[in-house]
């Protein structure tokens, strides 16, 4: 598993410590939802973004390490990703793939080689 896909780049703006739940993401082509929960877990930080209608009221999660920008004062997550890209990435059942290693790798994969 790439661990590069689970941190926060540096140039980001993320430091530690910072809410991010509320906080609108934003695909390269627009507007995918807003954050439900996110993680801070060095080798596994991501987001669990509530999508609404986008994709039908589904949860999906991003590794941190495709977010470009973080700007508290709009209170928006950009990430360098597509709408569609987003939409089929594996399915996240939080109930099944919180914290579960196989799934992490399985997602990592998916968005390391893009």
């Amino acid at each position: 598993m790439s661990k590069s896909i689970w941190g926060y780049h540096p140039a980001s703006g993320h430091q530690m410590g910072t809410d991010l739940i509320g906080f609108k993401v934003e695909a390269t082509d627009g507007g995918i939802g807003k954050i439900d929960k996110h993680s801070d877990d060095v080798g596994a930080a991501h987001l669990v973004v509530d999508t609404g209608a986008w994709i039908f009221g589904k949860h999906v999660l991003l590794p941190a390490g495709i977010i470009t920008r973080i700007d508290t004062a709009e209170k928006k997550v950009y990430v360098d990703r597509t709408k569609d890209e987003i939409k089929n990435a594996p399915e996240f059942d939080r109930d099944k793939h919180t914290g579960d290693p196989r799934y992490l790798e399985q997602l990592g994969k998916y968005y390391g080689h893009m």
